[in-house]
């Protein structure tokens, strides 16, 4: 499974340094991009608010949680049938909650869910267990909680004695619904070590293991065998940049691409 980070203009909600455009135009793009990934054959979208820079740390304001539900509810329009998912940065996961159970979103991903790291925005704290029992208070228990560990642009300085493995055992035993593993940065390759080591834990307690960064058309055969889903950003845009738009040649090779490996396994 394939699912494609969807990095629309959210530059443009209001508050944040590079809001420039208005609401209906970044509707627009962003059911315009879903269309593409459902036509080109990808199996999800995740909306996330990555243009939002500088990053809050752990909540936003309510224009952003408004603007998030006003987009993710207008895409679940646009492809009802995909399944979407919500990350609100930096670590705003109860607002990703939120906005994902409204529009009927199906999954978010969390940031900070265990452990405690030094990230860009400053000092996150694990955020499991106030998560889950809003997640229950809400009654969102249908919204499925993805969970990053060693997250990326993070110092882990102050975890450095526990393994990765530990971490995703950890995030198993809160009752994550599947780990999500990166590389450095974004972009960034997964470490194929690390993704074994934390293999072995999410295929002995039956939970997905999901590649969040640094997934192009050259080297995904080196994670389709392990993982469960890809997630895909910045390979899918001009030049591979995250800022930039979609490029459909990128979306149509990497596809390809798939279809061969899935060709070569059966």
């Amino acid at each position: 499974m394939t699912v494609p980070v969807l990095q629309t203009n959210f530059i443009n909600i209001i508050g944040t340094p590079r809001h420039q455009h208005p609401m209906d135009a970044i509707v627009e793009r962003a059911c315009r991009e879903a269309a593409l990934y459902q036509e080109l054959g990808l199996d999800g979208v995740l909306v996330e608010n990555m243009h939002d820079v500088p990053y809050l740390r752990g909540s936003v304001g309510p224009e952003i949680t408004a603007g998030m539900a006003r987009v993710c509810s207008e895409v679940r329009r646009a492809v009802p049938k995909l399944p979407l998912g919500v990350q609100i940065l930096s670590g705003a996961n109860k607002e990703a909650l939120a906005v994902a159970h409204v529009s009927g979103a199906n999954f978010i991903r969390a940031e900070g869910y265990v452990f405690s790291h030094v990230a860009d925005e400053g000092w996150m704290d694990a955020c499991a267990g106030e998560l889950l029992r809003y997640r229950k208070s809400i009654g969102a228990e249908n919204v499925l909680v993805f969970t990053d560990v060693k997250k990326k642009h993070s110092s882990h300085a102050v975890t450095a004695d526990l393994s990765i493995a530990e971490m995703a055992e950890a995030s198993h035993f809160f009752l994550s619904d599947g780990v999500v593993l990166t590389g450095q940065a974004t972009g960034s390759p997964v470490n194929c070590r690390e993704m074994r080591e934390v293999r072995d834990v999410t295929a002995t307690h039956g939970i997905p293991l999901i590649i969040g960064s640094g997934v192009t058309e050259t080297n995904v055969e080196q994670y389709y065998k392990c993982a469960d889903a890809l997630i895909v950003g910045s390979h899918f845009k001009e030049n591979s940049h995250w800022m930039n738009d979609v490029d459909r040649s990128h979306v149509e090779r990497f596809m390809e691409n798939l279809k061969e490996l899935n060709h070569s396994l059966e």
